[in-house]
Parts: C-alpha cells; sequence; structure tokens
C-alpha cells in the first residue's frame, strides 16, 4: 500500500513513521487535534489489524497528548467518523476537548 503525500502547512505536533498529529486548521473546540494516518486508509474498517505499527503510535500519541494539554481531569474525546458520518475520505481521529467547567458556571 501507498503512503499518503503530507505537504500540509501546518504545526505538526508529532510526526511518525505512521502517522501525524496537528492543530484543526478550523477548530471546533477549545482543543481540536487531528490525528492522521499516513497510509491512505479509507475509512476505520480499511485497518488491517496486523497495522500494529499504526495502533502503537496513534495510542502513543494520544497518551502524549492528553498529557501534554492536562487534560486527564478536564475531559477529552477520540472521535473517529465513519460510514455517512465521515465527511473525508481518509481516516482521521479528532482529540477534542472544551474548557472545564468550574462550579461558577456550572450554577
Amino acid at each position: 500500500m501507498s503512503h499518503v503525500s503530507f505537504a500540509i502547512p501546518v504545526e505538526r505536533l508529532r510526526d511518525t513513521e505512521t502517522l501525524m498529529a496537528f492543530h484543526h486548521p478550523h477548530p471546533c473546540h477549545d482543543v481540536h487535534i487531528l490525528l492522521v494516518p499516513k497510509r491512505p486508509f479509507g475509512s476505520l474498517m480499511e485497518v488491517p489489524l496486523e497495522a500494529t505499527d499504526f495502533l502503537h503510535d496513534l495510542l502513543e500519541t494520544v497518551q502524549l497528548l492528553v498529557r501534554q494539554y492536562e487534560l486527564e481531569e478536564r475531559g477529552y474525546r477520540l472521535i473517529v467518523n465513519g460510514g455517512d458520518y465521515q465527511e473525508v475520505p481518509h481516516l482521521h481521529f479528532h482529540l477534542v476537548a472544551d474548557p472545564q467547567e468550574t462550579d461558577d458556571q456550572i450554577s
């Protein structure tokens, strides 16, 4: 399987052999990071179970970013869209978080 060209003019938060992470160019959340595999998987369903290098990099990158942005206590979501919900025909993940609510905001 060929690799995708990543001539994207973004600041790369993490760049491994198998994936790239960068801030979403049009964020919808306080923290909105895209994680994109370098192999051209059309969707999550196309990732072979043997792609352990990619799966390892994905988990390691998410854990590093959660720590870096101090999201564990604040809360975060890792989102992957599929089927009709997937607008771009290249697998990608969204790591998102919104500002933590304080007691003053809740009442």
